[in-house]
């Protein structure tokens, strides 16, 4: 992205209001598609990694400061605890006012809802990709599996990088979503990575959404 794009980018942003996730917040409905389902299945939060605490006060402060930081679209995320490498394109909303997911076709592919929070500025960022597509898992099938305490990177556009730790894993029933707790503002830079899970039957697909709960503790 040049920095003539950049700043189109965020013009653009600008004008594109947070309110606009209310819709799926509202909702109550399945914020991701149906992926296509794997022998047992993928895995499941654990009774370690819930309930979901949210953190009281700020995030904590590292040794040169830790602060929110500027706009910048997300370019790349990685999770080393599931060996996750992936670039992330920019997503919107679908026609049913959900959060659009990345093209299936590519296994490895994050997607950013790109009219919301970028990783690392004050507010809940939202990261969503599938976790199966026909050919095998994709690139969030071992999210459920994560734990507290465990790391997530975002890349961004202006060269920096957003580390957020793990504090929470839930899995939600699609028909009953707590979109607002999930995209919730904390008063602090927040990452949601949300996939599908729960049951899964070949008529109607995962019934659930696994969501990572992380907060920001560093950056370089």
């Amino acid at each position: 992205m040049s920095p003539k794009d950049f700043s189109l980018f965020e013009a653009a942003r600008r004008r594109q209001p947070w309110g606009a996730l209310a819709l799926v917040m509202l909702s109550g409905v399945a914020i991701m598609r149906n992926g296509a389902g794997f022998e047992s299945g993928p895995p499941q939060p654990t009774a370690a990694a819930r309930p979901v605490t949210r953190p009281a006060g700020p995030a904590p402060t590292t040794a040169d400061g830790l602060g929110a930081l500027p706009f910048a679209p997300a370019s790349r995320i990685r999770i080393p605890a599931i060996q996750v490498a992936a670039p992330i394109t920019d997503v919107g909303l679908d026609d049913n006012g959900w959060i659009a997911a990345p093209p299936p076709s590519d296994a490895n592919l994050a997607g950013w809802y790109q009219n919301g929070i970028a990783p690392g500025q004050r507010g809940t960022s939202v990261i969503v990709g599938h976790v199966d597509n026909m050919a095998g898992p994709a690139v969030f099938y071992g999210l459920g599996s994560l734990q507290k305490g465990q790391h997530i990177e975002v890349e961004r556009y202006d060269g920096r990088i957003a580390v957020f730790e793990i504090y929470g894993v839930e899995v939600y029933a699609k028909n009953d979503f707590p979109g607002v707790q999930v995209y919730a503002d904390t008063g602090s830079p927040e990452l949601r990575v949300i996939t599908c899970g729960g049951g899964y039957t070949r008529a109607h697909g995962y019934d659930g959404n696994v969501v990572v709960y992380a907060r920001l503790v560093g950056s370089r």
